[in-house]
C-alpha cells in the first residue's frame, strides 16, 4: 500500500496529503491507473482522522490529479503536470496557512469591464447572440465567425481571405487541430529549446518528438535552425516569435529575415503561434512567408480568455487538410460565445480591449523595471512582455519552493524546457495579480528573498 511522506513545512495535513499525491505522480512513484488506499486505510497509516483523509481526496480530485469510482476505489488519473498551472489553486496557501500571491498562471489582466459582466452578456443576448445559444452552430455563424476573424487578422497586418480560416475552441485546439493534420506518430517537430507548455502536451499527446533549437535575445538563432533541420529532417518548426512564452523574446527584423530564408530554402511548414502578438506591436512573422506558414491566434491573451475563441489560417495548400476535421476544430466551440467575439471583432470592443491589455501590459512591465532593474536579470530594452523569464541562484526547484513558502507562487523553468539538462530560470507573470498594486507586493517580496541571479539571463 502506498503511503505518503508529508512534507512537515506544510501543516494543513489535508493539503500536506494532496501535494504528496502530487509529488508521487510526477515522480512515477504513483502511475495513470493505479488505485490509491481506502480513506480508512490511509488514515490509520498517517495517524489521522478519516475526514482528513476524505477532504484530501476530494481536493485532489477537484485538481484531477486522482477520480474515485463507487464500489471500485479511489485511482490516479492520466494528467500532465502542465495542467496543474491552470488548476485552481487552493494549495497556494503557504505553509503558514496564507494566501500565496499568484506570479505562475499566465493569463490576462483583468479588465475593467469584465467587473460588470453580467451586464455584457445581457447586452450580447439583447443583440442577438443567444439565437444559436442552445443548438449546433449554423454554416451562416460560422461563415460569419470567419469574415471576423479575417478583420482580426487584418488588424494584425495579416491579410487572408475568410475561406483559408479555419475557427477553433482556443489557440491550445488550434495548435491540437493542426499537428494532427500535419503530422504523423512519431514525426520529429522543430521547437524553441523553452517552449510553452500547451506544445509540450500536445507533443506527449501525438507522440511526437520535439527538437529544441537554440534561442538569445532576438529569437531562434539561424545556426542552430540550420543544423537542427539537417540532422533531424523534420519538416515542422512551430515558433513563438512575438513576446515568447516563456523567455519574452520578440525576434528581431534581420532574424525574422535570415529565419525566412531558412525556412524557404529547407521548403519545411511553420505553425506560428501569435496569441500574444496582438500585445508586440510586431506583424506575424507568417506575413514574410504565406506559402509556408499556419498561423494560430485567438482572443484568451489580449482580449478575454472565457470566449474560447481561435482559429487557424493559412494559404489552402496547408488550411484543408486541418479545416476538413470539423470536429477537431469548430465543433466544441459554443454558439453564444462565438456570435459575443463577432460582435466584439466587428464593432472594434475586441480591438479596444487588446490595446488596454497592452498599455496594462506596458504599466506593469514598468513597476517591475522599477523592482528589478537593479538586479540585472532582465533586459528591460526588449518589447514589454507579460511574463518574465528570470534567472536565479541556486537549484531551481528550491527557489520555487523557498518563494511559495514567502508567500509567492512562480514556475520552474524546467516545465518549459525541451532537453534533459536542468534550467536555472523561474517565469514569473506580471498580468497574474488583480491589480498593479498587489503586483507591486508580490515583486517586493521576490527581492526580499534575494533568490535572483545578478547577471544578466540568458536565454
Amino acid at each position: 500500500m502506498w503511503k505518503p511522506e508529508l512534507n512537515p513545512k506544510i501543516k494543513t495535513k489535508y493539503l500536506a496529503i494532496v501535494e504528496a499525491i502530487s509529488t508521487a505522480i510526477q515522480q512515477g512513484e504513483l502511475l495513470p491507473g493505479e488505485r490509491l488506499p481506502t480513506h480508512r486505510d490511509l488514515a490509520w497509516e498517517l495517524k489521522l482522522n478519516v475526514s482528513t483523509v476524505s477532504q484530501a481526496y476530494k481536493e485532489a480530485t477537484r485538481r484531477h490529479l486522482i477520480g474515485g469510482e463507487v464500489g471500485r476505489g479511489t485511482y490516479v488519473l492520466a494528467t500532465s503536470r502542465e495542467a496543474e498551472l491552470f488548476a485552481l489553486k487552493d494549495y497556494g496557501k503557504n505553509s503558514f496557512g496564507n494566501r500565496n500571491f499568484d506570479l505562475s498562471t499566465n493569463i490576462p489582466a483583468i479588465h475593467p469591464d469584465d467587473q460588470d459582466a453580467q451586464k455584457l452578456l445581457f447586452e450580447a443576448v439583447e443583440r442577438g447572440a443567444g439565437r444559436e445559444a442552445f443548438s449546433y452552430h449554423s454554416s451562416d455563424l460560422l461563415m460569419r465567425t470567419r469574415f471576423a476573424a479575417s478583420q482580426w487578422l487584418s488588424w494584425r497586418g495579416y491579410e487572408v481571405k475568410p475561406s483559408d480560416i479555419v475557427p477553433c475552441a482556443g489557440g491550445q485546439q488550434a495548435l491540437l487541430a493542426s499537428l494532427l493534420a500535419l503530422c504523423e506518430p512519431g514525426d520529429k517537430v522543430l521547437v524553441e529549446k523553452y517552449t510553452f507548455p500547451g506544445m509540450k502536451a500536445v507533443a506527449r499527446q501525438l507522440r511526437l518528438k520535439l527538437v529544441g533549437i537554440d534561442c538569445d535575445e532576438e529569437g531562434i538563432e539561424p545556426e542552430s535552425l540550420e543544423k537542427a533541420l539537417t540532422a533531424s529532417g523534420g519538416k515542422i518548426l512551430v515558433l513563438n516569435p512575438n513576446l515568447n512564452n516563456p523567455t519574452g523574446f520578440t525576434t528581431s527584423e534581420q532574424r525574422r529575415s535570415d529565419i525566412v530564408g531558412i525556412i524557404k530554402r529547407h521548403n519545411i511548414v511553420v505553425i506560428e503561434d501569435d496569441v500574444y502578438g496582438p500585445l508586440s506591436g510586431n506583424k506575424p512573422l507568417s506575413v514574410l512567408m504565406p506559402d509556408h506558414a499556419v498561423l494560430i491566434s485567438s482572443l484568451s491573451k489580449s482580449v478575454a480568455p472565457g470566449l474560447r475563441y481561435g482559429f487557424v489560417s493559412g494559404c489552402q495548400r496547408l488550411i484543408k487538410s486541418i479545416d476538413a476535421e470539423v470536429h477537431a476544430t469548430n465543433w466544441a466551440m459554443s454558439p453564444f460565445m462565438i456570435e459575443l467575439a463577432n460582435m466584439w471583432i466587428l464593432e472594434g470592443r475586441a480591438f479596444a480591449r487588446a490595446d488596454w491589455q497592452r498599455h496594462e501590459v506596458e504599466a506593469r512591465w514598468s513597476l517591475a523595471k522599477s523592482r528589478f532593474k537593479k538586479m540585472g536579470s532582465v533586459n528591460w530594452e526588449k518589447t514589454p512582455c507579460p511574463h518574465l523569464w528570470l534567472a536565479v541562484s541556486g537549484k531551481v526547484s528550491d527557489v520555487v519552493d523557498r518563494l511559495h513558502d514567502a508567500g509567492i507562487d512562480v514556475v520552474s523553468g524546467d516545465l518549459f524546457s525541451t532537453v534533459p539538462q536542468p534550467t536555472n530560470h523561474i517565469r514569473i507573470c506580471l498580468t497574474a495579480p488583480e491589480s498593479r498594486s498587489l503586483l507591486s507586493h508580490a515583486i517586493d517580496k521576490v527581492v526580499e528573498c534575494n533568490v535572483l541571479s545578478g547577471s544578466l539571463c540568458s536565454i
